[in-house]
């Protein structure tokens, strides 16, 4: 998924900017599931290795593409800052979680001819990481615009 130029990103509505995010985020998911079920098919398979090298590229670009659209000064993460300025510890948080998950990315893609046993493991490390980093992100969306702080009249 390629993301917006800046200047269409700077036109969308509240309501697009929603859609926006919400299909980007299934095209993530679509990625990590057929990164996952070619990880969990059985090692004895012959096309195994195969099947893992040909997902990890869509999940890569499916990655960069999340990056891109939440970094950056017309991120997610800046109109959430906006919104919420308290959450900019957690938005940062999450900024290094892509710097984590990018190089773990990159390292796999070296080493997906190793042992199957061990690409396996580095691949569900990356799998849970990225599940975690997700839900993290979800967190940080619903305390941003759904969380009532108090206080007001």
């Amino acid at each position: 998924m390629a993301a917006e130029p800046m200047a269409v990103r700077q036109t969308l509505t509240p309501a697009e900017r929603i859609r926006r995010v919400l299909r980007h985020r299934a095209e993530l998911l679509a990625a990590v599931q057929g990164f996952q079920y070619a990880l969990t098919m059985p090692v004895a398979q012959p096309d195994w290795r195969r099947a893992v090298a040909a997902e990890l590229p869509h999940l890569r670009a499916a990655f960069a593409a999340h990056v891109e659209l939440t970094e950056g000064p017309d991120g997610l993460y800046a109109e959430v800052l906006a919104d919420a300025p308290r959450l900019v510890r957690r938005v940062n948080s999450l900024g290094s979680e892509h710097a984590a998950v990018s190089a773990a990315l990159e390292a796999l893609a070296r080493r997906v001819d190793a042992d199957p046993e061990r690409v396996r493991s580095w691949g569900s490390d990356l799998l849970r990481a990225l599940s975690s980093h997700r839900q993290r992100g979800a967190d940080l969306i619903h305390e941003a615009y759904a969380t009532d702080l108090g206080g007001e009249t």
